[in-house]
């Protein structure tokens, strides 16, 4: 406390020497600066070296990037699982797979069997390629009518004034031949309807 008074005194006195020697016009070899002789005469303590600690950080006043308000519980669990009606992360398994009647395969309710769906599609294309061969660029005035090996002779007559297209293979069995038709059986006249099987 003493030597730091002492060294403020000095260094006041300093400045007013050469202030003073500027005004009066001493500053080329002008008369000797004064000095005080002073002997410190306080004993100084070593310094201890103090163990790193935040709280001497904290308390120079910096702010630190922390997050300022919590995520609630249920904002945390949405982040880590999900939603079940947004997006669910967890792996859930589906109930609504089928077995296909026909093929065996697996599919998805209200889905086509991909199987099933592949030959039917294999078969169109084939269509698609007969009737473009057999057309080729004319411009289509009929409707066009396709028909399988052996099914020309037995629907004779039939197809009058449509142009005709003969695939060079029989018909698949699962291809039916009224697909323009609602349905196989005739509607019922009446709307009766009678227990059958009670015994």
């Amino acid at each position: 406390m003493a030597s730091s008074l002492l060294s403020k005194i000095n260094n006041a006195i300093v400045k007013f020497e050469q202030s003073f020697a500027l005004i009066f016009g001493f500053n080329k070899g002008g008369p000797p600066p004064f000095a005080f002789c002073v002997a410190n005469t306080g004993i100084s303590e070593p310094k201890s070296h103090k163990p790193f600690s935040l709280k001497d950080i904290i308390g120079d006043g910096i702010l630190w990037a922390v997050p300022k308000h919590r995520r609630s519980i249920e904002k945390r669990l949405k982040r880590k699982f999900g939603r079940p009606d947004y997006h669910m992360k967890l792996l859930l398994p589906k109930t609504n797979i089928r077995i296909c009647n026909t093929c065996g395969d697996h599919h998805e309710i209200g889905v086509l069997c991909p199987t099933c769906y592949k030959k039917v599609m294999d078969e169109t294309r084939e269509m698609q390629t007969a009737i473009q061969d057999e057309l080729g660029l004319k411009p289509v005035e009929n409707e066009v009518v396709v028909l399988y090996e052996n099914e020309k002779n037995v629907l004779e007559g039939t197809y009058e004034g449509q142009q005709i297209v003969e695939m060079k293979k029989p018909r698949p069995s699962w291809f039916s031949k009224n697909l323009l038709q609602q349905t196989t059986q005739q509607p019922a006249a009446t709307k009766d309807v009678k227990p059958t099987g009670l015994s």
